[in-house]
């Protein structure tokens, strides 16, 4: 009976902790239409924070929370609000998750720079080791805290919502904005006090549980996955339901902890793994809410070439490639090889975020499952690419068919939830890499050429990308394509029109799982020795945030993003310094280029036709001439044939 009050009391504190910061969660997009999938890592700013002014400069306690809470935190949220998430409630949901997966990066980066992880940095429990004899058991004063200003959030808040002029006047905010100020009231000073609220609370929440989790970059950000469970059961709106949620999760996590034993799959995985698995199951069985998305606006893509013209940019590629490789060592043509796998990878986001304007926040778990049916064949046969890329698109099918009901930030929740199912289970099983286990794959021959080389590898690699780049240009020229964008700018237009949304949307996830695949099976045999680590769920966010900032509307920026990503790694192991200026970057980079998916490769295209008239340029490489307008008289046979070669001018 001790043993289960201790438990009982720990599941209570955890469960108090979940509640504040999926309070906050709520809050912010209760009234500003806008999911933040960086809550958590605002927690863990905050709390190293609080660190630098209670630990490390030696402020009281009291004086410490207050400036954080009551200062920090709050003018935080406000420039938050005011510089990044204006707006953003009314934009797609793509375009919102990125921005706030790029203001994630961002904050890591941030914390990354000012905290480097060579410094061992612990917080004290508030009260120290006081504690109260509660039934044989030594309860803390810590815990006790939690719980009871866990409660007063809770009601607060209702409160707040529910009984207050400012609160009516949140919630009208996102009804109609452009009413409320007509009323008098100041509809953007409403959002920046939401802001403000959600990010004390997020900063609250992080002061209360870094004791017990430890200050780390990751492990107090992605504990809030909890808070995104307990959110999603209060359908977020409800804050009675999200709170009886964060408890309910607070007191499993214990249990399970406590009373589950097993071997280190269980003890890692399965105890870890419960958060995720209750927002998966939130997510497939709980009634989805109408999620207000926004109004329905197009996104202006990239220009899209011509079948000659992206024949012809495919020749160069190839032809550059083969010109550049007798002059790198073989560690820059592994580097060279790996920028083009991750090329590839841009390309499956390219059709599934670009064309289609799905999130995919979980597109490396379908790179190591190509990665693992490589390795685990064992073979050079051509053969197991093709099965590589069949068994992603199977997973990717699995992954689809459970949440076809799901839209939006319903379904980019989803792939988060089984990306991180996937790292705690089903990668470290023996089936697949094994718990902290490699693999060995073997490089393909084809049609009785050697390829054991890694300049012919790379060269193979160079033409897989070509192949898959040039036969998603086709389709984006087809039928398919232009159901594809219309799909995304209008669905409500296309199921008007018949289209079955839902089946579309299985066909588009499982094409772009297995190009995933693919390249995760080319991967191994570039790299030959792999585990699951550059497959972790983690490593997916850098990859979408890059392909934004590069252009993941062409293939010249999915070979650039290919490229940059690539060389991150290389930048952060060559200056150690620069490892959190890199996130910073790239952070920063996709909360000003989130809004525009073409990316700044696009800006570059657009900068050349715009000095091209200046330039002595051959006529082929002019900008295209604008259109006559309806009705005008056609130009003769000869400017017909010029313009239509001018015509695939664009991002190739």
């Amino acid at each position: 009976m001790t043993e289960f009050i201790a438990y009982t009391v720990t599941g209570l504190f955890l469960g108090a902790a979940y509640a504040i910061a999926a309070s906050g969660l709520v809050l912010t997009y209760t009234t500003t239409r806008v999911f933040n999938l960086a809550h958590g890592a605002t927690s863990m700013v905050m709390a190293y924070v609080y660190w630098q002014l209670h630990v490390s400069a030696g402020l009281p306690t009291a004086l410490a929370v207050a400036l954080v809470l009551v200062l920090i935190a709050p003018l935080f949220g406000v420039v938050l609000e005011r510089l990044v998430m204006r707006g953003l409630g009314d934009a797609p949901v793509a375009v919102s998750l990125v921005v706030t997966v790029g203001l994630f990066v961002f904050l890591v980066g941030l914390a990354q720079q000012f905290w480097p992880a060579d410094v061992f940095r612990a917080v004290p429990n508030f009260f120290g080791y006081a504690a109260l004899d509660v039934a044989g058991v030594r309860v803390g004063y810590h815990h006790i805290m939690t719980i009871g200003v866990s409660a007063a959030v809770a009601i607060g808040l209702y409160v707040l919502l529910n009984r207050t002029r400012i609160g009516t006047a949140m919630r009208a905010a996102v009804d109609n904005r452009e009413l409320l100020q007509l009323f008098g009231a100041r509809a953007d000073r409403v959002s920046m006090l939401s802001w403000a609220t959600g990010s004390s609370l997020a900063a609250l929440a992080g002061i209360l549980l870094v004791s017990y989790t430890g200050l780390d970059y990751y492990t107090l950000t992605f504990l809030v996955i909890s808070a995104f469970a307990a959110a999603m059961l209060g359908r977020l709106s409800s804050l009675p339901l999200t709170y009886v949620g964060a408890i309910f999760l607070g007191l499993l996590t214990a249990y399970v902890q406590g009373y589950v034993r097993g071997g280190p799959l269980i003890q890692t995985g399965l105890q870890s793994s419960l958060p995720t698995f209750m927002l998966f199951a939130i997510l497939i069985f709980v009634p989805q809410v109408r999620l207000r998305v926004g109004q329905v606006k197009g996104i202006l893509a990239a220009a899209v070439p011509s079948q000659r013209r992206a024949l012809s940019w495919s020749v160069v590629l190839v032809a550059a490639v083969l010109a550049v490789l007798p002059f790198l060592g073989p560690t820059n043509q592994l580097r060279l090889g790996t920028g083009l796998a991750y090329g590839i990878v841009m390309l499956s986001l390219m059709l599934l975020t670009g064309y289609g304007g799905y999130v995919s926040l979980a597109q490396f778990t379908f790179v190591g499952v190509g990665a693992a049916v490589v390795a685990k064949a064992g073979t050079s046969s051509p053969w197991a690419l093709v099965v590589a890329a069949l068994i992603a698109a199977a997973v990717g099918a699995l992954v689809a068919l459970p949440v076809l009901r799901l839209t939006g930030l319903y379904l980019a929740l989803a792939t988060l939830a089984f990306g991180l199912l996937m790292d705690k289970l089903v990668f470290q099983a023996d089936f697949m890499f094994g718990f902290g286990g490699t693999l060995h794959a073997r490089r393909v021959s084809l049609f009785g050429w050697d390829l054991s080389g890694t300049g012919s590898y790379v060269v193979l690699m160079t033409a897989v990308f070509v192949l898959v780049a040039v036969a998603l240009l086709a389709l984006r020229r087809g039928p398919v394509g232009r159901l594809l964008i219309a799909q995304r700018d209008s669905p409500a237009a296309c199921a008007t029109l018949g289209l079955n949304q839902r089946w579309f949307r299985i066909a588009i996830f499982s094409a772009s799982a297995a190009i995933a695949g693919l390249a995760g099976g080319l991967l191994a045999g570039l790299q030959q020795t792999i585990d699951a680590t550059p497959f972790a769920t983690l490593q997916s966010l850098p990859l979408l945030l890059v392909a934004v900032v590069a252009g993941v509307t062409s293939v010249t920026g999915t070979l650039f993003g290919g490229l940059l990503l690539m060389l991150l790694p290389v930048v952060q192991a060559t200056v150690p310094s620069f490892s959190g200026l890199v996130f910073l970057v790239i952070g920063v980079g996709a909360i000003l280029l989130g809004r525009d998916p073409n990316g700044l490769v696009n800006v570059a295209f657009r900068g050349v036709r715009g000095l091209a008239p200046r330039l002595p340029l051959p006529a082929p490489l002019r900008p295209a001439a604008p259109a006559p307008p309806r009705g005008a008289q056609e130009p003769a046979r000869a400017d017909v044939a010029q313009e239509a070669q001018v015509a695939g001018h664009g991002v190739a």
